[in-house]
């Protein structure tokens, strides 16, 4: 098939594409930019460089991809943006660059953005993820692998969230959210353990029981994180899954919802 480029877009001599790429009308690539193999641009996309993206992902209209920085202290110092395989950023998707020299936003592969979303500066995003309409992260978050995130949910910087947690519509996210749980409010609030989708992604009924003990003893049995990650580790049937949860609860800095 090979490249296509519309005679409307602008592409610099300086940014670098792979096969079979295809870009759309009204679209501008900058210098710096590195598009893998099979990647498509709908049409009015904006990709800035430094911005490295992996195999065929797809970006629809007004997406704006690596992007310098909202944040205040940037002095136009050399930052990156590195995108994996296989995503797909929808309408008005942003993306921003690192703000330190030489730091880079990480986005992992086969990730789902929809419309509106918002990935702020340094953050690092896992695969399989899902962030619905309007989805909003400021800066430094890290969000682990298949996470599902409902529309309109907010990010305060520096938060963490775990695998495969999902969020609520409307969800306002101020501390770190332990792998594995459901999270909804504002303020938000654990309600549970994400049982529906472990058992769509393989996780054994043994898996499901353990993290759901797991989940009582944080939020059901009024201990401290400390009382609680022992209580965690010492419990019956303990599994990969629950020492998961106890160690990113020992890690948090922010604390945990």
């Amino acid at each position: 098939m090979g490249t296509e480029i519309h005679p409307t877009a602008v592409v610099d001599a300086e940014a670098e594409l792979g096969e079979n790429v295809k870009i759309g009308p009204y679209c501008v690539i900058y210098a710096g930019v590195q598009l893998g193999d099979g990647c498509t641009l709908q049409n009015h996309v904006t990709i800035h460089g430094s911005t490295e993206i992996g195999r065929d992902n797809t970006f629809f209209a007004y997406a704006s991809i690596g992007q310098q920085t909202q944040d205040l202290k940037y002095e136009a110092e050399p930052t990156y943006l590195r995108v994996g395989d296989g995503n797909t950023f929808r309408e008005f998707t942003t993306v921003n660059r690192a703000t330190s020299p030489g730091d880079a936003t990480i986005l992992g592969s086969h990730g789902n953005f929809l419309a509106y979303s918002h990935i702020g500066h340094d953050c690092r995003i896992g695969d399989h993820v899902i962030f619905s309409n309007s989805c909003q992260l400021a800066g430094h978050v890290i969000i682990g692998d298949h996470v599902v995130l409902g529309g309109l949910t907010g990010i305060h910087q520096f938060c963490q969230v775990g695998d495969h947690v999902i969020t609520g519509g409307c969800t306002k996210i101020v501390q770190d959210v332990p792998p594995f749980m459901v999270i909804d409010g504002n303020p938000a609030r654990v309600r549970s353990h994400n049982s529906i989708g472990l058992r769509r992604r393989g996780y054994s009924e043994g898996q499901v029981e353990s993290i759901k003990n797991a989940f009582k003893i944080l939020y059901r049995q009024k201990l401290n994180a400390t009382e609680a990650i022992h209580a965690i580790e010492d419990m019956p049937g303990a599994t990969d899954e629950t020492a998961l949860i106890a160690d990113f609860v020992r890690g948090s800095e922010r604390g945990i919802h």
